[in-house]
Formats: C-alpha cells, structure tokens, sequence
C-alpha cells in the first residue's frame, strides 16, 4: 500500500479497505500532511462574506522543503487541484492510480512565452498537449540561434503513453528523447535496445534516444550509433514504485548536464531509480547527485 494524509478522510479510507477485506497494515500515514488538496469554505449567512482555507498549501510547502523553486508555476484563480489516491502492490511492485482532475488546463505556449529564459541550460518536457509544446520548443530553438553553442537551451522531451497521438511528433525536436516501454512496444519492438535501433531515424540529427524497460534496466543510443544499455538496481525490500520511471529521466537528465557519458548517465538514471522503489516518497535521493 502507498500513503495517507492523517485525519478523517484517512481514517475512512483505511475502514473502508479494511471492510472490502484489503489489508491495510502497510499503509503510511503521514502525519506533516493534514489534509487532501482541496478546500474549506467558510460561509457567513448574514454577510455573505467567505474565507476560503487552501489545505493544499502543502504542495507548495513541501517544494520549498525540498528545494523546488515553483516560482515560475501558472496559477488558475479557477478549479481544484488534482488529486489522486494510488494503491501499490508490494508483492509485484504494480499500482492503481484513481484520480480526481476537474480539468484544469495545460500549458499553454503563451504562458511560456512570459517566461525569460535566460537562466535556462536545460528544459525538459513530459509529452502532454504536443501541438503547443512544439510552439515552446520552437521558442527555444529560435533562442539558441541567436547564442552561441556552448550557451545553448538543451531540450528534453518524454513521450509516455501511445494514445496520446499528438505527442509522437516530439520524438524529432528534443536533444534527448525518452520513449516509454508502452510506447515502444505499441511501435512494435520488445526490449529496450531493439526500440533505441529501430527509432533512432525519427530522432532529430546529433540527438540522443533513451528507453527504460522497468526491471529489464534501459538503452540508449546516440549520433556515433552504439547502443549504452545499464541493468536494473531492484532495492532489497520493495517500498514504493510511484514515481520510478520519472526518477530515471531526472537522474540521466542530471547526468547528462554535468557532462558525463552517456553510458554513465544510463546508469546512473537505473540506480537512482531502484534507490527510489526502496524508499517511500523520494526522500534522500538527493544525497545520490
């Protein structure tokens, strides 16, 4: 089983697991995590005034707590933050994901076109509306042209699930690509090196195509046509498989940045992955980098 917040909403979970005759002794209940992302509006009849309390707050909370700067995050005055409630199997590492998305809109180009990207080395985009990510990506491009090499924007891209059909067309505009077994496997291949080989063409000239193959490890492949393959690292005890694949790009991505080999990130990006599924969350996987 995954996490909890503490409260209520917990308590009736686990009761509710507990009567369906699903073990629930594993759960984690955390107790810095004193609600659901939602939130409470206090109404008064005789005024009409509200006080609406975010309890969602604690999103940003833990990114400050963590490092993360969401300074540059879209906020809508409009909608609810998405919520998902995720069950994990400790026996075979698979999960149950039920989320609750009241359709809050993507990013859009014109929100990217606000941001100065002067800073950036590096931008990295998970495949979801691909035609506007496209309009991003050519933004970038048309900023590398006027910088000189060393300077320039590295884009990354992920193409994850193949019904989403609008993303495919990514696969030719990131420096570094990763596909996912799902989508390697509907595009016909069935390991990890056979997709890097048989892709590799739809990849942009000088780019680099990654894909990770869960406990089959991953493969990788670049302009000079060697093929980098890394095993799995699978932790001692499996704890928490959320999040694995994710880990990976960032630990190749974190890699790559720094100058290492391609061989090297691959396998860096599998260990920081395993590391991942041993822990609950992703707390210490810092101390890796």
């Amino acid at each position: 089983m995954g996490t909890l917040a503490a409260g209520r909403v917990a308590d009736f979970v686990r009761e509710e697991l507990q009567a369906s005759g699903v073990d629930a002794g594993l759960v984690v209940v955390h107790a810095n995590c004193r609600a659901p992302p939602s939130s409470v509006v206090i109404a008064n009849r005789r005024t009409g005034s509200r006080t609406i309390l975010h309890s969602n707050r604690f999103i940003t909370d833990d990114f400050s707590r963590c490092g993360v700067d969401a300074s540059l995050v879209v906020r809508h005055a409009a909608g609810v933050t998405p919520c998902a409630c995720c069950t994990l199997s400790l026996a075979s590492g698979s999960r149950t994901v039920l989320l609750w998305d009241l359709d809050l809109p993507e990013i859009l180009a014109d929100d990217f076109s606000k941001v100065d990207l002067g800073p950036f080395r590096w931008i990295h985009w998970e495949g979801r509306n691909g035609d506007e990510q496209l309009r991003m990506i050519a933004r970038v491009n048309e900023m590398n042209r006027r910088r000189d090499p060393g300077e320039a924007i590295t884009v990354s891209v992920e193409i994850e699930k193949p019904e989403k059909l609008d993303t495919h067309q990514l696969i030719g505009h990131g420096d570094v690509v990763f596909i996912s077994k799902d989508f390697a496997k509907h595009a016909g291949y069935n390991s990890a090196e056979a997709a890097v080989r048989g892709l590799y063409g739809r990849v942009k000239r000088g780019g680099v195509l990654v894909c990770a193959w869960g406990e089959q490890g991953a493969a990788a492949t670049g302009p000079s046509g060697e093929v980098a393959c890394s095993p799995a690292f699978p932790p001692p005890t499996l704890v928490d498989t959320l999040g694995a694949g994710d880990t990976f790009i960032a630990g190749v991505i974190a890699a790559l940045s720094r100058g290492q080999s391609l061989q090297e990130a691959l396998t860096f990006g599998c260990r920081v992955a395993g590391k991942k599924c041993g822990v609950q969350g992703y707390e210490g996987l810092g101390e890796l980098c």
